[in-house]
């Protein structure tokens, strides 16, 4: 089996460990014989739509984010088009943002998204910043979190997951991330799918669902090393006095 993952600028939009996602996927795929293609895809390239299998998109600060959001226009047909085909996709941080409606920075102009989120993000002086514990429909998901941006969902129901400890969109309503279909948008770095090899497992097994039509069963790797990790995280988080919050 075959998988071909574009990651979205991969040399703008990197930040706090978000490379080690893409290593992580690459890992779980080796491991099992599945050969995944990892395709860069930054400013000017082309995108076109059922290329690819998997998507990735990682953080970025405001200037790379200005930057981005232009370049992306170029690149939400094909995006939109794989998002209504269940193509599964990752973002953290300021690519979830642009895969929003927009974002309104500090400075400058609001920067328009691709719409496949229906939430908007609106920039704070209040920096979110710590580890980060959430609830999701996968099992508990472990993170660090780094964002000024407060993100609001259209409702509730397509949060991705509640907060247990730390902020999540926007520090009030509980919510973390968003959910369509199986695009999935986070604030969680650190990076996220070593420490939540259910997340990458689930990710992987929906792009070979979805490219070979039929279910599929992933070879269990021996993940002591990844839940470790998670438990750790998961301590600091629930750790005593740890949160003002």
């Amino acid at each position: 089996m075959e998988l071909t993952l574009v990651h979205l600028y991969p040399d703008l939009m990197n930040i706090y460990g978000d490379l080690g996602n893409v290593s992580a996927l690459a890992f779980r795929c080796r491991k099992r014989g599945i050969k995944l293609n990892i395709r860069p895809v930054s400013m000017g390239n082309k995108l076109a739509p059922g290329s690819f299998d998997l998507v990735f998109g990682g953080g970025g600060q405001d200037k790379q984010q200005i930057v981005v959001s232009q370049d992306l226009r170029t690149k939400k047909d094909a995006l939109l088009k794989a998002a209504a085909a269940g193509i599964p996709m990752l973002t953290i941080c300021g690519t979830y943002q642009l895969f929003g409606r927009y974002f309104k920075p500090s400075l400058g102009p609001t920067l328009t998204g691709i719409g496949i989120f229906n939430a908007y993000t609106v920039a704070t002086q209040q920096r979110k910043i710590g580890n980060i514990l959430i609830k999701t429909a996968l099992g508990e998901l472990v993170g660090f979190e780094n964002h000024s941006g407060n993100t609001y969902l259209d409702s509730p129901g397509l949060a991705f997951g509640r907060v247990v400890k730390g902020f999540g969109n926007n520090g009030s309503d509980k919510t973390e991330g968003c959910r369509a279909q199986n695009a999935f948008g986070c604030y969680l770095h650190g990076s996220l799918l070593p420490k939540n090899p259910n997340l990458a497992d689930y990710l992987i097994s929906l792009a070979l669902e979805i490219k070979y039509k039929k279910k599929v069963k992933l070879k269990p790797l021996d993940d002591q090393l990844e839940w470790q990790a998670h438990r750790a995280s998961a301590k600091i988080c629930l750790k005593p006095g740890c949160w003002n919050r």
